[in-house]
Parts: C-alpha cells; structure tokens; sequence
C-alpha cells in the first residue's frame, strides 16, 4: 500500500486525480515532479501561468513551491501577495482534491493570509490534512475543512500565516 493509499479508508476507491497522481509517482523519480506540475497546471490554469511547482502529494501531505520570478512579482522585487495566496489555495485545494471522491466539488470557503514581512525569494507551501479530516471527506456529503498550510522562504522564514477553509458538496448529475 503506498503512502497515498494509507490516508484513504479502506472502503474508498481512488477518485480521478487520485489515479492520476499514482501513474506520475510511478515514473521514473527525476520526472515525478514535472510530471505532477505540469498535470497540476493543466487543470488549474493560473496556477499553471504563475509557475505554482508540484513537489509533493502523498497521504496527508502537499508540498507545492512557487519561484521567485518575474512573472510572479510584486513592485519590491518579492513573491506578489496574490501569488503566495495562490500558493496556498494551490497546496491545500490539490491536497483536499485527491481525497474527495468524485461524486463530491471541492469549493474554497474562506482564505486567511496574514502577510508578516517581506518574502526572500522562492516560496514553499507544506499543507497537511489529519485522518479525521480526510475520512470526513469520503463519508459525509457535504462540510467543510480547515486545512494546515506553512509558508517559508528561501531564507527559511514564515513571511505570512495562512489557512484555507475548503467544503464540498455533492456534485449534481
């Protein structure tokens, strides 16, 4: 059982993203993060366009960077504070998605960002579900999470606090 498998309920079978998540991590180790970014950026287009990387997502964990680069700038030369949201909408909204099954839309509810200081170069996003949370997803129709997210630097600081309120509801046929 992979580690992705091991957040899952026993009784849930692997939702679309799910299944295609599994086949990147089935390539070889060098491609596992291209291919899951690119996928990533497929299906969510701005994040695609702002550059939003896949490094992880397995089990009860995301981790997603975003490059400090021109395109994703504000006037002082760091990550724009519209790019470090969508980091963290980004980690924590692909990391709710592969848990819901598919007859449920994941929504984002509420997005709390407290900007603390100033960005040092790249970002990096680790959002984080608990067992209680993800077994919530597959067995009510609908609620809501509030869903972990550390934002650091390339300096290893915590510029902004956040946290993401995602719900879903059952999708209508």
């Amino acid at each position: 059982m992979s580690q992705a498998d091991s957040a899952m309920p026993a009784t849930s079978k692997p939702n679309k993203l799910q299944r295609i998540v599994k086949k990147c991590y089935q390539l070889p180790k060098a491609l596992q993060a291209f291919a899951l970014s690119t996928v990533f950026g497929r299906v969510i287009k701005f994040a695609g366009t702002a550059g939003v990387e896949v490094l992880e997502l397995k089990g009860e964990r995301s981790v997603l960077r975003l490059k400090n680069r021109k395109k994703a700038q504000n006037h002082i030369g760091s990550v724009h504070a519209a790019a470090t949201g969508l980091l963290a909408e980004s980690a924590t909204g692909f990391l709710v998605g592969i848990h819901l099954p598919d007859s449920k839309l994941p929504l984002l509810k509420q997005m709390q960002i407290d900007y603390i200081k100033r960005s040092t170069g790249d970002l990096t996003a680790i959002a984080t579900l608990t067992t209680e949370q993800i077994t919530a997803m597959h067995n009510e129709d609908k609620g809501e999470v509030t869903v972990a997210v550390t934002i650091t630097d390339s300096a290893g600081v915590a510029p902004v606090n956040a946290k993401m309120t995602w719900a879903w509801i059952p999708k209508k046929r």
